[in-house]
């Protein structure tokens, strides 16, 4: 095949899937499919596919050196062309010449195809005789009618002719005589010149002899992976062509010599042999030289012409110096004309001689892969092979096609060229590293299923020592054979052709990772295969006769197709095995990464094959690896350990051994040697009892010589043993031949065993029905058959099935006759196969012991069929008759075809009893229970009954819908139908025999929204109007009725306008932001005491009224809002009214007198609190005139005054004016009168009452009856005159406004003086004039009295009266100026600072005013703030004008700190 053919795969081997039976035996399934796979000698197995054995190698610990494999050396051709061509370029190059491969049409020449085709044609005279070169040239590929012949012929003349002549051993011939004749008459002109100048050549040669000694190079090798190799490179040099130029070292006495070989490659020039032409041209021109070394001319001296010394060893003559060429490697001559060929020029490099070059072509080593140099984990591993497979394809190592890597393996191997190397972790032995498989070896503990794993037959660890395996009987573990080896590979490594030791069967697994593909060869085509080798690469063999027992060599499949043998491939993937069968040769390469384990087996089958290996080994002269003789002896002698069929195996070898060893002991007795000696073999080491000739291992017998006790030889080989006398010889034995036949006995009775038991089968199986056998008695027969392990024959597998179906046929029959319900899970007989079981009971070779009560029940079901007929032949189904007939049939546990008619009978009648049922109750016939039944009677068989009972149910369903969908469109209907309308629906819808839950909705509808009109109605007709609440409520309940509801506008109109009123009501009372609601303002106050904010406020209103009053309630803003709820009469209302306004008149008279009491309290000023906040007394502080407490200018907002920008100094400048009230105080806007009469005509025009109208209808009556008791004091003779008096004052008001402004700008003055600094005496200014005018007005104690009384009632009001602002006016013009309390002193700069504090909104600085006892005291001249007693000086709090909307004017407080 060419080279550079593409490769065909061969056809794929068998593959097998067992089931999970086949595979619980896994030497018995491989025996099973034998006969289909030896025939391919490879094949492959999946196991199922929940068979997954878990990799239990530690990969943490795992190291191994794997072998380096060049692709190129591998294959078997390959390897010869480049053993020939590294023997051509050693040749020339031993010739000191340069050879170049020459192109022939555009390719290079193939020398060794041409060498084999001209030696196949006779030879090179024969061909050139005969002018055979075209055809050699057609036979080589190349077209005929170009004068390729002559081509070929001119470089197989030039570079292989003088090599194949060299081969023949024609390298010398005898001197011609006339030329030697010639070279005497020429001799003295010739020693003229012999003392001129010496050949350039030898001088070289001369003085490298004084430095070193001769050095001969030993074997070369091109390509190899022999040691002496030192390397090898493509060198490019331009555009000329590529030069190969390997360097070869070679091995000398002392040092090691390199020498260059250049080859060129693809170049079209033809091969020539280069010599130095210059040296050439010289030598021509140059007569003979003498060579002598020449010393300073002496007296006496001898002159010595060291030329004389070399004489060619061919023709004995020293002439002809310039032809004379003395050999590098042993100092001999030769003249280039006497050598065989003659060359035509002296080589310009090193030369050797004929003697030296044959010394150079010994035999070389045998071929073998070198060890790498580095030790891999299998990570490291892997992660090369990954590289390097990435890489070459250039592409991920999962995406490269199996069959590319197929195709460029087989080219890489066949290629001289490329030189690939690839690394192999082969013949990993599991003993070292542990196995891939889990086994029970005490490293490690077992977890999960690995223990089931351990324990399986195709566990590796586990087949070779099975029962039925010839290997269990060999104790000690062969490494490979019995123990597992590993295997670890990477792309394009690769197991060479080869067959196992032994011929034995060998499995291999694929633990992970890429397929590996297998060539293999069956064993009928195995010395095809090795003869086909032979012939193809004898070159090989003759070096290494066992070559093909070294796994390194291969040779393409395709190769060997050609010439006719079969191969077959295929590609084992992860977690699938591989056998190979006895002698069949198979090879393969790994297409990437992987992880494989293998081992060796052998069955009964392969005792011959193993004895015929043995024999061939013995030819070979190749080493055993145990003793088939002692294998076979070892089981013969424990014969009830084997298993029939091997033990019948074990009979016919014993038999032939026996034979076979009788006879050459016979021979070797007819011989004449007649001691003997018994031996017990087995005790020796085997290499001490390895036959000296064959190397085999000797067991039975071998013969020994005194000569040399330790040498021995087999009876085959007892000639060449030694040659001494035969007598000296002694025949050492095992056994005596008399022992063989007890062995044979213990054998044959094992094997002869099987031959009884059959017979007992054969009558058991063959008895008529009155000689049946027990079913026992069958299974002690198979049983039997099982311990001894007989042969899986016809026989004992007709046995075992008859046992089987014999234990099914009772096991079907105990089914049949028992009455356990778990029967509905299985599959029933039928009529028909019930009658077949009951044949087949009786057909049956043994007693069944249900039989009779299994054909009593075909008798029950017979009679169960007659019934059935009856049954469904009735007009009318009876759901009980057909219940009872079920029942019957259900017990009998047989497929009975009446069952599913009477099941449908039974189903029509229980519809029919459910509808009958459903229908005697309307009010729980609904429409889904209505479908439900159409669903479930559409289902049901036809019968006129169910046609009937159906029609009407879809009428009344029918009905009934519609009146749903009615019923449901009036209750969703905008706008609203009338409760007439709705009425004659649901009078119609009555009668329907059916649940309609919309007429249901459609009913109570109708029925609330009588009610709501009675309930308006009764409101309406009342003598009184009703509460916003009550109309609310019912206005929520008659929107949610979906009927027609006349009166529900006149509702909601009503609803709507008090809500209306209540709004604008809020409006004019409340707030921005108040916390009140409009009732609690309107009605009297229950908090008063209470400070905090909402949540405390509550708690501490509860629980004050609990202590002093007895209980109220957190929940009621207000106890008169509660009242209002459950009192509904007016007069009521109003009591209740007038007893909560007596209650807070009441408490404000408590609070004042406790605010009051608290100025009493100025030495422990510090622990009274004050204010909203209730802390003590700082800053700028204001006094409520109605409860008399002190609050923070930061707390509340500060009453409004006509300027705003001095907020402390303007308010109190005008607090005569102003008065201020607390926000407890004033919780509302407080309007005026008449817009609450306005909001009360309002009220009157609603037909509805409101809590807040009757508050404010109260509130108002109130502040009417308070404006009359204040006109009626107002109009006496007192107060009359002293309103006319301020009328007058009034008129001052003006003048007093100019002084006020002109007071203004000095009090600007003065503030601009107190920021200057060069002021220092800063002068006390008071913060507020202060009037040292009498009072106004004097009023008698009781007018006073009367005042404030009425002012304190009037400030409790909600309502703003003219009548409060006189009484107001009344008292402060009473006041004397010294009770004023906002009055204090204070530094100038702090004046400037708290006034710029004011211009922003913040209050200044404040103080406590002085008490009118301390006004008093104070001396003429003394500026009030210099007195320290009773002055509390600190900083304001910080307020803002945006706090509340109060409309009271702050004014003075009565009584001091």
């Amino acid at each position: 095949m060419s080279a550079f053919a593409e490769f065909v795969p061969p056809p794929e081997c068998p593959v097998f899937e067992p089931s999970w039976e086949d595979f619980s035996d896994p030497l018995g399934f491989i025996n099973k499919i034998r006969p289909i796979a030896e025939k391919t000698g490879i094949c492959k197995i999946r196991p199922p596919e929940d068979w997954q054995p878990p990799f239990a190698c530690d990969v943490r610990n795992f190291r191994f050196t794997p072998r380096v494999q060049r692709l190129n050396e591998l294959e078997a051709l390959t390897r010869v062309k480049l053993n020939f061509l590294d023997q051509i370029a050693k040749f020339w190059e031993l010739q000191g010449s340069k050879i170049r491969f020459p192109h022939v049409e555009r390719k290079v020449l193939d020398l060794y195809q041409l060498s084999k085709i001209v030696s196949s044609e006779g030879g090179f005279e024969t061909v050139c005789k005969d002018k055979r070169w075209s055809k050699v040239a057609s036979r080589m590929g190349f077209p005929s009618g170009k004068g390729t012949g002559s081509l070929l012929r001119s470089h197989y003349e030039r570079i292989l002719y003088p090599y194949e002549l060299f081969q023949s051993g024609a390298t010398l011939t005898e001197p011609d005589e006339e030329e030697e004749d010639k070279e005497k008459d020429g001799e003295g002109d010739g020693m003229q010149t012999k003392d001129r100048l010496l050949p350039e050549r030898r001088s070289r040669r001369l003085k490298s002899e004084v430095n070193e000694e001769n050095k001969e190079p030993k074997g070369l090798k091109i390509f190899g992976t022999s040691p002496k190799m030192v390397g090898l490179e493509i060198v490019s040099a331009g555009k000329d062509p590529f030069w190969l130029t390997c360097n070869f070292s070679a091995d000398t006495e002392q040092q090691i010599r390199t020498v260059t070989v250049s080859i060129s490659i693809l170049t079209p020039a033809l091969l020539s042999i280069h010599s130095d032409d210059g040296f050439n041209r010289k030598q021509r021109h140059l007569k003979a030289q003498a060579f002598a070394i020449k010393m300073r001319p002496r007296k006496e001296t001898l002159e010595v012409n060291f030329i004389d010394l070399y004489l060619c060893l061919v023709c004995g003559r020293g002439d002809e110096e310039d032809r004379l060429l003395l050999c590098d490697g042993c100092d001999d001559s030769y003249h280039t004309f006497c050598l065989i060929p003659p060359l035509q020029d002296v080589p310009k490099g090193d030369w050797r001689c004929p003697k030296c070059v044959a010394e150079c072509s010994k035999p070389r080593e045998a071929f073998g892969f070198e060890q790498a140099v580095r030790e891999y984990s299998l990570q490291s591993f892997g992660e090369m092979a990954d590289q390097f497979k990435s890489d070459y394809f250039n592409m991920p190592v999962h995406m490269v096609p199996t069959e590319l890597v197929e195709k460029e393996f087989w080219r890489l191997v066949s290629s001289i060229e490329e030189d690939v190397i690839v690394e192999y972790g082969a013949d990993i032995s599991s003993k070292e590293v542990g196995s891939g498989f889990p086994v029970r070896d005490g490293r490690r503990r077992l977890l999960g299923d690995e223990e089931e794993y351990a324990n399986s037959g195709w566990n590796l660890n586990n087949m070779p020592v099975l029962e039925q395996s010839v290997l269990t009987h060999i104790n000690v573990d062969i490494s490979g054979m019995k123990v597992p080896w590993l295997y670890v590979g990477m792309c394009f490594s690769s197991f060479c052709w080869h067959i196992e030791d032994h011929w034995s069967y060998s499995i291999n697994f694929l633990h992970w990772g890429e397929p590996k593909t297998w060539y293999g060869v069956p064993a009928s085509a195995a010395e095809q295969l090795e003869a086909v080798m032979k012939k193809l690469a004898p070159e090989l063999f003759d070096s290494q006769p066992d070559l093909l027992h070294q796994l390194v060599t291969i040779m393409n499949p395709n190769v060997l197709m050609e010439h006719g043998v079969p191969v077959y491939r295929t590609n084992q993937c992860a977690g699938e095995f591989v056998v190979t069968f006895p002698r069949a040769y198979h090879s393969g390469f790994n297409q990437g990464y992987n992880f494989a384990e293998a081992v060796n087996f052998c069955t009964a089958d392969w005792l011959p094959m193993g004895r015929q290996c043995v024999a061939h080994y013995r030819r070979l002269h190749r080493y055993c690896v145990f003793s088939h003789e002692e294998l076979l002896c070892k089981m013969a002698a424990d014969p009830e350990s084997l298993d029939v069929e091997l033990a019948a195996a074990v009979f016919k070898e014993m038999g032939e051994m026996m034979e076979e060893e009788t006879k050459l002991r016979q021979a070797v007795q007819e011989m004449g040697v007649l001691s003997s000696e018994q031996e017990v073999f087995e005790l020796l080491p085997d290499d001490e009892r390895q036959c000296h000739k064959c190397k085999t291992t000797c067991f039975l017998s071998a013969l020994t010589c005194s000569c040399s006790p330790d040498r021995l030889v087999c009876l085959h080989h007892a000639a060449d043993l030694c040659d001494c006398p035969l007598g000296n010889k002694c025949l050492r034995f095992r056994y005596d031949l008399e022992e063989f036949p007890s062995m044979l006995y213990g054998v044959k009775t094992r094997a002869q065993s099987y031959d009884t038991w059959s017979k007992r089968v054969t009558e058991a199986l063959a008895a008529d029905q009155k000689n049946k056998k027990d079913l026992i008695e069958l299974k002690v027969l198979l049983e039997d058959a099982e311990d001894r392990k007989y042969p899986e024959k016809a026989l004992f597998r007709r046995l075992r099935e008859m046992v089987k179906e014999a234990e099914t046929c009772s096991s079907v029959a105990q089914l049949l006759l028992s009455r356990k319900q778990s029967s509905r899970n299985r599959t029933k007989l039928t009529v028909d196969e019930l009658k077949a079981f009951v044949d087949q009971l009786y057909r049956l070779p043994c007693i069944i012991s249900q039989a009779r009560q299994v054909k009593e029940l075909l008798e029950n079901v017979e009679d169960f069929h007659e019934r059935a007929q009856v049954a469904l032949s009735d007009e009318m189904p009876d759901s009980s008759k057909l219940q009872a007939l079920l029942d019957l049939g259900s017990g009998l546990d047989v497929e009975l075809p009446e069952l599913p008619r009477l099941k449908q009978e039974l189903q029509q009648a229980r519809w029919l009893d459910e509808v009958r049922v459903t229908l005697s109750e309307p009010h729980r016939v609904t429409l889904e229970l209505m479908k439900r039944l159409i669903d479930s009677g559409v289902g049901l068989a036809p019968h006129h009954a169910v046609e009937k009972a159906m029609a009407e149910l879809q009428e009344i369903l029918t009905v009934s819908e519609r009146w749903e969908d009615k019923a449901r469109a009036c209750l969703q209907a905008r706008p609203r139908h009338s409760m007439v309308t709705l009425e004659s629906i649901v009078l119609e819808a009555r009668n329907i025999p059916a649940y309609l839950p919309n007429i249901l909705a459609l009913r109570d509808a109708l029925q609330k929204a009588k009610e709501w009109t009675s309930k308006v109605e009764a409101i309406q007709s009342g003598s009184s109007y009703a509460y916003l609440e009550q109309l609310e409520s019912l206005l929520a309940r008659g929107r949610s009725i979906p009927v027609r509801l006349d009166p529900l506008a006149q509702v909601e109109s009503q609803v709507a306008a008090a809500r209306a009123w209540r709004e604008r009501t809020a409006r004019t009372f409340l707030k921005k932001n108040s916390t009140y609601t409009l009732l609690q303002v309107l009605s009297p106050r229950v908090d008063i005491g209470v400070y905090g904010n909402s949540k405390s406020k509550r708690k501490r209103v509860k629980e004050l009224m609990e202590k002093e009053r007895g209980g109220f309630d957190p929940d009621a803003l207000s106890d008169l809002e509660e009242s209002l709820e459950e009192v509904r009469e007016p007069a009521t209302v109003v009591a209740a009214f007038k007893a909560k306004e007596q209650k807070e008149v009441e408490s404000i008279h408590s609070l004042r007198a406790a605010n009051l009491a608290k100025m009493a309290m100025a030495d422990r000023i510090e622990e009274v609190k004050f204010c909203l906040c209730r802390k003590t007394a700082s800053g700028f502080m204001l006094q409520c005139e109605l409860c008399k407490d002190w609050f923070h200018g930061a707390c509340v907002p500060l009453p409004k005054t006509g300027s705003q920008k001095k907020l402390g100094v303007g308010w109190q400048s005008n607090s005569k004016d102003s008065k201020f009230l607390c926000p407890l105080c004033q919780r509302s806007r407080r309007p005026r009168l008449e817009t609450i009469l306005s909001l009360l005509v309002s009220l009157q025009k609603l037909p509805v009452r409101l809590p807040e109208g009757e508050a404010l209808q109260c509130l108002t009556e109130r502040a009417m009856s308070w404006q009359d008791r204040a006109r009626q004091s107002l109009a006496t003779e007192e107060l009359s005159s002293a309103l006319a008096k301020l009328s007058v004052l009034s008129q001052r008001m003006v003048e007093q406004a100019a002084r006020e402004k002109t007071e203004k700008i000095i009090n600007a003055e003065l503030q601009k003086a107190a920021a200057n600094p060069d002021l220092k005496q800063p002068r006390k200014t008071p913060l507020v004039p202060r009037s040292l005018e009498p009072p106004v007005l004097e009023l008698s104690l009781q007018a006073k009295a009367q005042l404030e009384e009425l002012m304190m009632l009037g400030d409790l009001l909600e309502v703003s009266l003219d009548e409060t602002q006189h009484i107001w006016r009344i008292l402060q013009a009473t006041h004397p100026p010294s009770e004023e309390r906002f009055l204090q002193v204070m530094e100038v700069g702090q004046l400037n600072a708290y006034a710029g504090k004011a211009e922003k909104g913040r209050p200044g600085t404040g103080s406590w005013g002085q008490t009118q006892e301390e006004e008093a005291q104070t001396q003429p001249g003394q500026e009030p703030g210099d007195e320290a007693a009773g002055q509390t000086v600190s900083q304001g709090g910080e307020g803002e004008e945006k706090k509340g909307e109060g409309s009271g004017q702050g004014g003075g407080h009565q009584g001091g700190a």
